[in-house]
């Protein structure tokens, strides 16, 4: 395989020209991000699922999984079987169908465990959807980094957690993990992993997390597909690592199979 240099971008299986420019300046579309390793990708039919629901509620119509596995494909080729991937999906204004972006990077390393989060009051609108658009995210992310954390732990009204700015977060609390019930995605590796869990012994529920609970817990992570990291730090609060479930549901995580795309 040849080392993916710098990233490579198809929109509707071509190279972009001059006239698609506008089309990534439209601020309303959605995705999804994936891992890919020999051409396969953990969760496959939770992708397709999240962008044909997406496209449905966007602009109301839905989106064929076997022309976006086509598109992966096409984006790929034959020369690269390890990638982060994203699928962007826009509807310019006039077109009969939407329009599928494929972008290609170079695959993303193990995430750092453990990990900070700086809390900040902020939640994404229509948490549910995968959306273009992110300022939010973007600002408190690169403010918490800023500030020596690795990333932002969004929050709402009272200090209700939701999540953090590119992942969910699980609480331990010594018999269940619980997820945030706050408006949030539900990201792809949250939902491989939840159904899971009880598999293996540990209970999964969804119920109110907040600010002032977080150090009642006996391991807290998160989860997006680069994998599962411990949390060590909420803003000043020191949290404890090395809690075995982390490493369970880690993995828990790479035991999911791989799909071919």
């Amino acid at each position: 395989m040849r080392q993916l240099v710098r990233p490579r971008i198809e929109i509707n299986g071509r190279p972009p020209v001059a006239e698609d420019v506008p089309l990534p300046l439209v601020n309303h579309g959605h995705f999804t991000a994936m891992q890919v390793r020999d051409g396969r990708t953990r969760g496959l039919d939770l992708h397709l699922a999240r962008l044909d629901g997406a496209t449905r509620e966007l602009f109301g119509d839905g989106l064929d999984g076997d022309l976006v596995r086509e598109r992966i494909r096409h984006a790929l080729a034959d020369d690269v079987s390890d990638a982060s991937v994203r699928v962007i999906v826009y509807w310019p204004d006039g077109d009969d169908a939407a329009s599928i972006v494929v972008t290609v990077r170079p695959p993303a390393p193990d995430p750092k465990s453990p990990q900070s989060l700086m809390s900040v009051g902020y939640q994404r609108p229509a948490a549910h959807i995968k959306h273009v658009g992110g300022f939010g995210q973007f600002h408190y992310g690169r403010t918490a980094a800023r500030e020596g954390f690795d990333d932002a732990l969004l929050t709402g009204h009272g200090g209700v957690v939701a999540e953090s700015t590119i992942a969910n977060i699980g609480f331990f609390d010594g018999t269940s993990v619980v997820w945030p019930d706050a408006p949030c995605l539900h990201g792809i590796t949250m939902q491989l992993l939840e159904p899971r869990l009880p598999d293996i012994g540990i209970g999964s529920r969804r119920g109110p997390v907040r600010l002032a609970d977080v150090t009642g817990f006996e391991a807290v992570f998160i989860t997006n597909s680069h994998g599962v990291a411990a949390i060590g730090r909420v803003d000043d609060m020191t949290l404890p690592t090395g809690h075995p479930v982390v490493e369970a549901a880690a993995r828990l995580y790479d035991s999911v199979p791989w799909d071919v795309i």
